[in-house]
């Protein structure tokens, strides 16, 4: 333990500094946001919340807010549901060609966001559902899938099989070695899953800025409009919400994950 203490304070060092180095500029929106100005200037001179009343009393801004909130648990859901499940199909499968099948899948990931946007809105126009909340659902559905079969594909990698081979003996059907056996090890994988395809449709702006309506805007998009037409301080405020709460999705299921390791290992302690 004494010789690897001496490599580990300079790593920690180091990890903690450039952890600060990318933290630090994006921190800096939440003092932006009580300045009494109505420019942005740091150190801020005066603090205020008029900015924070302003957010929650425009309907442009906390309308965007509840879009943005019910499109990105909606296309969580759903994601985490298709994604899950076609990795486990791919897993089981063993295709010839689940390589091209699964590359597909992985396929919003590289294709740029702009071409995406200009593909989807121009099918969406024949199809009818442009400017529609079922369109903007659909599209980061999409969008999220691939966040959801990557870390539950990484899951199943480690998944033993015997176990359900095990539980087959045992009497369990096929419904019930998933629900029993599969599901409960690889949910790690999955509530990651979930929380990456929640905080990518949250996040999102450019497929949502083409399918944008007057009465259909996600928070990004509102974001975005504000800041090219006029210098708002209650951008600062939206920065500040969305930066706290990604953070606070992120961090939760690593919290229960700590919890649930130490409540093992407390058990298993005579």
């Amino acid at each position: 333990m004494n010789q690897r203490t001496p490599v580990r304070l300079p790593l920690a060092l180091w990890a903690g500094v450039t952890a600060l180095l990318l933290v630090a500029p994006t921190l800096v929106v939440i003092p932006l946001s009580f300045t009494e100005r109505r420019s942005f200037s740091f150190p801020i001179e005066g603090w205020s919340l008029q900015w924070y009343e302003r957010f929650f009393t425009d309907p442009r801004w906390y309308g965007a807010l509840g879009t943005s909130i019910a499109v990105a648990i909606g296309a969580a859901l759903v994601a985490t549901v298709a994604g899950t499940l076609a990795a486990i199909a791919l897993d089981r499968a063993r295709l010839r060609y689940g390589w091209l099948i699964r590359a597909l899948l992985l396929l919003p990931v590289v294709v740029p966001q702009i071409v995406a946007a200009v593909a989807i809105f121009g099918t969406y126009l024949g199809w009818g559902i442009s400017g529609t909340p079922l369109g903007l659902l659909l599209a980061h559905i999409v969008l999220a899938i691939p966040f959801v079969v990557i870390p539950v594909s990484t899951a199943l990698q480690s998944f033993d099989p015997t176990l359900e081979r095990a539980a087959a003996v045992l009497g369990a059907g096929g419904w019930g070695r998933f629900w029993q056996v599969q599901l409960p090890l690889i949910s790690p994988g999955v509530i990651t899953g979930f929380v990456f395809a929640f905080v990518t449709s949250l996040d999102e702006v450019v497929i949502a800025y083409f399918l944008q309506t007057p009465t259909l805007r996600t928070l990004p998009v509102q974001m975005y409009s504000s800041v090219t037409v006029e210098t708002d301080p209650t951008i600062a405020v939206a920065s500040s919400l969305m930066l706290v709460f990604s953070t606070i999705v992120i961090l939760l299921p690593r919290f229960f994950a700590a919890r649930r390791r130490r409540l093992l290992k407390a058990k298993e302690t005579p």
